[in-house]
């Protein structure tokens, strides 16, 4: 039955509708994310719900499973970030600790290894290494953007680049497109972000 559904959908408005909508929404979301805005959140969960789709039809097994993840750390963001703000209704930047950063890159390798050989060996995973690469760097940084972390941004970047080459490659234009856009906008993102964690430090008793 969901195959008849997407089908149909994909006969009436052609893929890359589908996979510009998705850019669109996430352009304005980062947009958002950058402006310290709590309402990123409805655009991102309308944007991972067709990525989820996307990635599944062009066989990137685990960044269509990611979304599923991306669609409950949106929620869980969401609350964290209602309940992070400042007087101005903008979320309070945060870094991360030296215990935190060493806990993020220890998970990503090993999420890399483990998901990376199961993709390769159990199904027909299309760059199944640089799929999980991705993936796994995405978790990471969503995980630190959801807890207002600076260094969020820096994750992302390297993500965006990784990802840019993986959709060149696989002629998935619109979303490589999306992706130049996130890496110009997670630098801005992190020279915005910077100065909020600044001016927060400088007010700190």
């Amino acid at each position: 039955m969901l195959k008849e559904i997407s089908d149909f959908l994909v006969s009436v408005l052609g893929t890359n509708s589908i996979e510009i909508t998705a850019t669109l929404l996430g352009i304005i979301n980062v947009a958002l994310i950058i402006r310290r805005s709590i309402w990123n959140y409805p655009f991102g969960i309308a944007m991972v719900i067709l990525y989820a789709w996307i990635f599944f039809d062009y066989k990137l097994y685990a960044e269509a499973g990611l979304q599923v993840y991306f669609l409950m750390i949106q929620f869980v963001g969401w609350y964290w970030w209602m309940h992070g703000r400042g007087q101005d209704g903008k979320i309070n930047v945060l870094r991360v600790s030296l215990g935190e950063a060493g806990l993020c890159a220890a998970t990503g390798a090993s999420l890399i290894a483990v998901l990376g050989f199961t993709l390769n060996r159990y199904t027909d995973a299309s760059l199944p290494y640089l799929d999980s690469a991705v993936t796994s760097l995405s978790i990471i940084a969503q995980f630190l953007l959801a807890r207002q972390r600076l260094e969020s941004w820096l994750v992302w970047i390297a993500t965006d680049i990784l990802a840019i080459g993986i959709y060149l490659y696989k002629g998935m234009h619109p979303t490589a497109f999306l992706y130049v856009v996130f890496l110009f906008m997670a630098v801005a993102g992190f020279r915005s972000w910077s100065r909020n964690a600044a001016s927060t430090r400088a007010v700190s008793p």
